[in-house]
């Protein structure tokens, strides 16, 4: 199961209680340049989702007392890649107000 935005966010009962899965991208396929490496496995810049939603390298996940990840740590937007990668999802950028004045 793939969520495509957190809507609520969560308490800290929440956050305990939900599978990790509902946090974490199935299947990103990984685009742009190699940035790093974690546990063998390489770092890319940017993933994609099968939608085409992108997604930019914002850190690693932290893990909770129990060696979990901690999804509570996690901003609005945020996904886990394993083996244990934060990525944030690319918003639409907006026109600015000049460069619709353009188009007119």
């Amino acid at each position: 199961m793939n969520m495509r935005s957190h809507s609520v966010w969560l308490g800290a009962k929440a956050g305990r209680s939900l599978p990790i899965e509902y946090f974490v991208l199935v299947e990103p396929k990984a685009h742009g340049d190699i940035i790093g490496q974690l546990a063998g496995q390489p770092i890319h810049d940017m993933v994609v989702d099968a939608s085409g939603s992108r997604y930019h390298f914002v850190g690693v996940a932290p893990r909770d007392g129990r060696g979990r990840f901690d999804v509570e740590a996690l901003r609005k937007g945020e996904w886990i890649v394993q083996p244990g990668l934060v990525y944030a999802a690319d918003l639409p950028s907006k026109p600015s107000g000049s460069a619709r004045r353009d188009r007119f």
